[in-house]
């Protein structure tokens, strides 16, 4: 049987936390669109998930590869949204990271920042513009979808602010402890 559940992450790390916790229940992810997580029903634990920001499109030469790769090496690429891919392997198997040293993880985060920064530009982009244009347009009845969008922007400019400095805090973590631990 299949289940459908519907849900918005802006943080991977909080989403790749969630899919992990459906697949101890018992709910194995097997596909996702904007916001639509397609699961079937498998064996509490049986998978690890982790997420991964593409360096290309998955249609690329170079990500299509690295999907091959993956898969080659026994993990397998479930599902692939703009530049995401979401990763699985059996637990059986063992541990599943994705990066294996600091470097390759800091990498992963600079992408995520980058990524999310260009996110965080548009929305404050568009925040402001509809406000000057609701205010533009004033008591006119036209103004309210203006205001209205620009306060969905602002909310999601005022969601991924923490969670940009809350990623660039961890490369900082991660570069003292490679410091001392390499």
């Amino acid at each position: 049987m299949k289940t459908v559940i519907w849900k918005v992450f802006f943080n991977f790390e909080k989403e790749e936390k969630w899919l992990n916790d459906m697949a101890a229940k018992g709910l194995s992810f097997i596909d996702y669109t904007f916001g639509r997580y397609l699961f079937e029903e498998g064996t509490p634990g049986e998978y690890i998930y982790r997420l991964e920001l593409l360096n290309e499109m998955p249609s690329h030469a170079e990500s299509k590869a690295y999907i091959k790769f993956m898969e080659e090496s026994g993990i397998e690429c479930v599902s692939t949204y703009l530049r995401w891919a979401f990763f699985r392997k059996k637990a059986a198997d063992g541990p599943f990271d994705l990066y294996s040293d600091y470097d390759s993880r800091i990498k992963h985060y600079k992408r995520v920042i980058a990524w999310t920064a260009v996110g965080l530009a548009l929305n404050l982009f568009a925040a402001l513009l509809n406000v000057f244009i609701g205010l533009r347009l004033g008591s006119s009845g036209r103004s309210s979808f203006n205001l209205y969008f620009s306060t969905i922007s602002w909310a999601v400019t005022i969601i991924l602010i923490p969670m940009l400095i809350s990623y660039i805090r961890k490369i900082f973590i991660m570069k003292k402890e490679k410091n001392i631990y390499e």
